[in-house]
């Protein structure tokens, strides 16, 4: 029943509840997409198939006897290998991590995930330590754009996207710190959220400290607001972590974009150069947003290019997650990787303190944005999915990830909420994203807009052809 991959997780739950398909049938359905792709794309450290068709069959019986454990009893997900899931190694991209660990945690979203019936696939790539914006690594290897195989899906959650875009299913759970959801969400042509700090929590706490988050990457909003209902909920073990939300996300949707206060940015405010394929398809999708109500006004937020202060604070962590490493075992990082954590090891307290004053005050500066704003438009990206196994554009001159990621890392610093929404294609037929932000603690008007945009007919578009 290959068909069912193609099909989202709200829909797959209609039809358990229906009895029309099964959990296991969409498991192994599932299961065999991964296995058919990933020759080609990549899109997966390793496959529990055992121990998912097992929980599959659990939950069928449970959906016989009409007693469904929770919200996704039965779905088919994946896990991003950054994140902890009792039973199977997180190796993190690198070849420095010994397998032969306890791996008998889950992290708050994996359990969240458990309590509520969901069918673990598997583990998907991530490069090392999550430290860049594609997706390969001395490890695993290069992860491939399943509309072009050419070309990178994007990272550091670009397994996570693949398999999404390919149907080995419908949801899984990618990490964010500074653009990680996003930017493969935008290759792919998926959905991502970043949610708002806190709203998903996170252990073992991050080395990139409060720049990283956990969000959803799924077929399309709906989807993500029922992932995020699941996993949006205070966990022990996260300090930082959120209340509990006040309300569903998923019930939330219906309230559309009439009468919301929307800044379109295209190029925040001519500092980024954004190719016109990109530039057309979020123009459209932004006139479309006021067809349907919102009021539009083609504005900048008065922010500068914080890049500098995102680099003391991102090189800085990855000097910390290596930190333990001996010297033979640093010496097996990826040469990038390498190179910014012996980068970060340099700063000052100081320098860092100062990177963490440039935040706060771009954060104060998106606060009184948002006091005259809902919602922020601007492209996801800059550009469309380029050469696969490599971190930045050929001929594009920029040193590192960031360099092509302008829209994405400024609100990992301010903690604001901010999804990925496929918009169209160029004309190589890659996807385009167009990106939504709200104030803090606003993730319902980004899942809304974005919603909307799907029942619009302007997210969707065309499917890539699987293996």
């Amino acid at each position: 029943m290959t068909e069912l991959t193609e099909l989202t997780a709200v829909r797959l739950l209609d039809g358990y509840r229906t009895g029309e398909f099964s959990p296991v049938e969409a498991t192994r359905a599932a299961l065999q997409r991964a296995g058919a792709i990933q020759p080609e794309v990549n899109a997966f450290v390793r496959l529990t198939a055992e121990d998912a068709l097992e929980r599959a069959r659990e939950s069928e019986e449970r959906w016989r006897r009409g007693e469904p454990r929770g919200l996704l009893d039965g779905v088919p997900v994946t896990v991003k290998d950054i994140l902890l899931l009792r039973g199977a190694p997180t190796l993190r991209g690198s070849k420095a991590v010994d397998p032969a660990g306890r791996w008998d945690e889950d992290a708050p979203s994996v359990a969240r995930l458990r309590e509520h019936g969901a069918v673990f696939l598997g583990k998907t790539t991530t490069p090392e330590y999550g430290w860049k914006g594609v997706t390969d690594s001395p490890l695993s290897g290069v992860t491939r754009n399943p509309y072009d195989p050419a070309r990178t899906a994007g990272g550091s959650s670009g397994g996570s996207a693949a398999a999404v875009a390919l149907g080995a299913g419908p949801l899984s759970l990618g990490t964010d710190g500074g653009g990680s959801v996003r930017i493969p969400a935008s290759f792919c042509g998926i959905f991502a959220l970043k949610p708002t700090y806190g709203r998903v929590p996170l252990y073992p706490a991050s080395a990139f400290g409060t720049l990283a988050h956990v969000g959803p990457m799924t077929r399309d909003a709906a989807d993500a607001a029922l992932l995020l209902d699941v996993i949006g909920h205070p966990d022990s073990r996260d300090w930082s972590a959120l209340a509990p939300p006040p309300g569903s996300y998923a019930e939330g949707l219906a309230g559309g974009v009439r009468g919301l206060r929307v800044a379109y940015s295209p190029s925040l405010g001519g500092q980024v150069a954004v190719r016109p394929a990109v530039a057309a398809a979020v123009r459209r999708a932004v006139e479309r947003l006021a067809e349907l109500g919102a009021y539009v006004t083609e504005t900048d937020p008065d922010l500068t290019d914080p890049v500098e202060a995102f680099h003391t604070l991102w090189f800085s962590g990855a000097a910390r997650v290596t930190q333990h490493l001996a010297p033979h075992q640093r010496e097996m990082l990826d040469p990038g990787l390498r190179e910014i954590r012996a980068r970060g090891a340099r700063y000052s307290a100081l320098e860092y303190l100062a990177a963490v004053d440039v935040r706060m005050d771009l954060g104060r500066r998106m606060g009184r944005f948002h006091d005259t704003y809902d919602l922020l438009v601007t492209p996801t990206l800059p550009i469309t999915a380029f050469e696969a196994g490599a971190e930045v554009p050929k001929g594009s001159g920029h040193r590192r990830w960031t360099g092509w990621t302008p829209f994405t890392y400024p609100f990992n610093m301010t903690q604001q909420p901010a999804a990925s929404v496929p918009v169209g294609f160029d004309g190589d037929g890659l996807p385009v994203g167009l990106q939504l932000v709200a104030a803090r603690h606003r993730d319902d008007l980004v899942l809304r807009a974005a919603h909307a945009l799907y029942g619009a007919g302007v997210a969707p578009g065309s499917r890539p052809t699987p293996a």
